[in-house]
């Protein structure tokens, strides 16, 4: 690889300009591209042209506040190792002081995650008198030093906040927000307690690095991963130093990047340089730390909630990669915060979405969660408006609640609960039976609420999985588009015809049924191998056959029992295994069935157990599996699902909760 070439010499002088908020720009993100990382410091308004806003372009021009704004582009900030790492700061017109919020993003601070029609411009939030700060994070687009993962975004979110709290026409209060790894900047910042950050709002991001991020039940998240690194930050950060072999190669690697999904083993994954210490090292860092360690636990925010004492509002979406994360950090801060004032000002808020498809003028989800109109809007730029303005402006508006706001799909909803799970939950068991010919036939296996009988033979079923052939990935929890990786609600009953699935189905249901919150499934299994996996998902099938998938888990065989100290099985042994079906909140329909789908892969979603007791992070050898899942009295295989008891169909609000 060529050497890097050296850093352009950075401008010294500020450069500002008066916005023109009746025409807020239309800005549209994009892969990084020389341009991006070329910025030698403060630089022109590159960016802010005006666009039309037109119904159906984003973002809206309405809504904006009284004041005035004036950008500054690539404004320093000196972290404690000398780092400098540059901010466009957008300041309202006003003689008073007033409360800043800020965005540390490794994604572009041009683009601030605006698309697709997800947050609104900053200059719209700054219009509403905030100080609004939109840093590159440290060797990302315009900001110096070397980036590696999750590694800087404590200490130099800590000096970020206190540097932003002092900036001229700052009332020293700082609130935070952004999506994805820009929700995970939040959390490592307020690890650190810098003492002027009041308020977080983390979307669509999670608590644990490890397990829901990078692994999920001891599975590698392959078509996340793999995917997002390559397009997302690989190539930004080799423009950033100014290594455009490696930019221009990783760029074109991911022309095809469904080969390069197959490529193992993943600790030799050939477009990141392995062994070169600035292009991916952290990505190989990940191939090599499997289980949850002491790489992972010093990032995971789980682990530091009991010391965050400031209000938390959090978002997730039913079919996003970080579903159980954020709901799992809702949960955490509920009972573990810091303070009794940071415990009773804890909410979350989960809709039809998946990662990036919050909104619809713009953006592209699944055609069924399309489908579900305005209602699904994401209400979060008029919610952190009115969030704001009462924890960093004191203002009385009927925000300081605890609590959910969740969509319900099939109903089209949207209710809240002042706990998660809701108080009134039932959890119902349904038991799996068949005639031992569920797999492959979704006329045999059943679901019924009634345990097998003690006397009564229930043959199990058998299949066969080779990961040379896995079944495919149709829909579910993953990131960052339904165009590139599988998210989102599809019909199954293509896939349902496979031999490597077995499907259990309830008789249709006598009255309309909620199903809100967690999912366990118990299921008494052997393998022929000596590591495997045992996937689960749960689909809603209508009267028309039309199965749509609501959510699934996995669990690798070795991980059943820690995700610390994995273990093989004996094979032919039978274990008990616990999946975790990620949360969902759906209606099933008079008349609907309620099924489960058992397998062993779900690929490219996740990396295929190759059934060697090897990884395909470290292996590429396979081989083929025999497996048996059973449920008869001994082995009473079942699914336990959060019911509702008063959920009908017309409770609930057409729209989205204001605030």
């Amino acid at each position: 690889m060529k050497r890097p070439l050296p850093r352009a010499r950075r401008l010294t002088a500020a450069v500002t300009t008066v916005l023109a908020l009746a025409v807020p720009p239309l800005l549209t993100h994009t892969t990084a591209s020389p341009a991006h990382a070329a910025a030698p410091g403060p630089r022109a308004t590159d960016g802010l042209a005006a666009a039309s806003t037109a119904a159906g372009q984003w973002p809206p021009d309405t809504g904006r506040g009284p004041c005035e704004v004036r950008r500054t582009t690539d404004v320093g900030a000196t972290m404690r190792d000398g780092t400098v790492l540059r901010a466009d700061v957008y300041r309202p017109l006003t003689g008073d002081k007033v409360p800043v919020i800020l965005m540390r993003t490794q994604y572009g601070k041009a683009d601030a995650e605006v698309q697709p029609s997800s947050y609104q411009s900053p200059q719209w939030f700054a219009s509403h008198c905030y100080l609004v700060v939109i840093q590159d994070v440290r060797g990302q687009y315009a900001s110096d030093g070397d980036f590696y993962e999750f590694a800087n975004e404590g200490k130099d979110g800590y000096d970020s906040v206190e540097w932003a709290a002092r900036l001229p026409g700052s009332n020293g209060r700082v609130g935070m927000y952004g999506s994805s790894y820009v929700g995970a900047t939040q959390w490592l910042a307020a690890a650190e307690r810098p003492p002027h950050l009041k308020t977080i709002v983390p979307a669509l991001t999670s608590d644990d690095y490890d397990d829901g991020w990078t692994y999920e039940g001891g599975a590698f998240r392959l078509n996340f991963v793999i995917p997002w690194a390559m397009r997302k930050i690989v190539p930004s950060a080799a423009a950033n130093r100014r290594d455009w072999a490696t930019y221009h190669q990783v760029n074109r690697d991911y022309q095809d990047v469904n080969g390069w999904l197959g490529a193992a083993p993943y600790n030799a994954f050939r477009p990141f340089h392995p062994g070169d210490p600035k292009v991916a090292p952290y990505f190989f860092d990940w191939i090599k730390h499997r289980t949850y360690d002491d790489y992972w636990r010093r990032w995971a925010p789980k682990e530091h909630h009991p010391k965050i004492d400031i209000p938390v509002l959090n978002y997730a979406g039913w079919y996003d990669a970080f579903l159980d994360g954020s709901v799992k950090n809702y949960q955490g801060m509920v009972a573990r915060a810091g303070s009794p004032a940071a415990r009773a000002n804890q909410r979350l808020v989960i809709g039809p979405w998946d990662h990036t498809g919050w909104g619809r003028p713009t953006s592209a989800p699944a055609p069924l969660l399309k489908a579900v109109g305005p209602a699904g809007n994401s209400p979060i730029n008029e919610m952190m408006l009115a969030w704001w303005d009462h924890h960093l402006k004191g203002r009385d508006n009927g925000v300081g609640r605890n609590g959910v706001d969740y969509f319900v799909m099939g109903a089209d909803k949207w209710r809240t609960a002042p706990t998660w799970p809701l108080p009134q939950t039932r959890w119902q068991d349904y038991y799996l039976g068949s005639t031992g010919h569920a797999a492959g036939n979704t006329q045999d296996g059943t679901l019924s609420t009634t345990p097998p009988g003690r006397h009564h033979g229930a043959p199990a079923d058998h299949y066969t999985y080779d990961p040379r052939n896995p079944v495919p990935s149709v829909g579910g929890h993953s990131c960052c588009t339904a165009a590139i990786s599988t998210q989102g609600p599809y019909d199954q009953q293509q896939i349902e015809q496979r031999p490597d699935i077995a499907v259990y189905t309830s008789e249709p249901l006598a009255r309309d049924t909620e199903v809100t919150g967690p999912i366990t499934v118990k299921l008494y299994a052997t393998s022929s191998a000596p590591d495997t996996d045992w996937t689960a998902k749960l689909v809603d099938v209508h009267p028309d056959g039309t199965a749509v998938n609501l959510n699934s888990g996995i669990v690798r065989a070795s991980y059943r029992k820690s995700s610390t100290a994995p273990t093989p099985i004996v094979p032919g042994k039978v274990y008990a295994y616990t999946i975790k079906v990620w949360p969902t909140s759906n209606l099933f329909r008079q008349g609907h069935r309620i099924r489960l789908d058992i397998s062993s892969s779900d690929y490219p979603q996740y990396d295929p157990n190759p059934n060697t007791g090897s990884w395909l992070g470290q292996s590429t050898a396979r081989r083929t599996a025999h497996q048996t899942v059973l449920h008869d009295a001994a082995h009473p295989s079942k699914v336990t699902l959060p019911v509702i008891p008063d959920g009908g169909p017309e409770q609930g609000s057409d729209t989205p909760p204001q605030k």
